[in-house]
């Protein structure tokens, strides 16, 4: 099984590397993050004053460790398809949170995140938490 990181996995990994790094290690080869979590983290970077120590971690940290996804054509399929089932049942999911499962559902990826719950509206889309207790 592959996987593909959330934003908030990744934070809590660049800001606390130890305590996720066993699973880094475990999967080693088969994780990923979309390109819209990486965008979130540089504009985390970015906020900061000096964005220099985080841009660091991202790049010389994270981004030897997991492949890049791009948000593509198919993608945007995928987004399509699900975002209108959704809104059909009344259903509405935060858009960044959709593009990440499109990528995921393209890419047959577990979402690795720690906010399940705005995930579970997503049809046939794996989930699971890695820093849950």
């Amino acid at each position: 099984m592959s996987f593909l990181l959330d934003t908030n996995i990744c934070s809590a990994h660049l800001r606390m590397p130890a305590g996720l790094m066993h699973r880094f290690i475990q999967h080693a080869g088969r994780l990923y993050l979309p390109s819209i979590v990486l965008a979130e983290l540089y504009a985390w970077a970015y906020r900061r004053e000096d964005p220099a120590p985080i841009l660091e971690k991202i790049e010389d940290d994270l981004l030897v460790d997991v492949g890049v996804l791009p948000f593509d054509r198919s993608c945007a399929k995928q987004f399509g398809i699900v975002r209108g089932a959704l809104l059909r049942q009344g259903l509405s999911v935060n858009r960044v949170d959709l593009m990440i499962a499109s990528v995921a559902l393209t890419h047959d990826l577990t979402v690795v995140t720690h906010n399940t719950a705005d995930f579970r509206h997503i049809p046939n889309l794996r989930l699971e938490d890695w820093l849950a207790p």
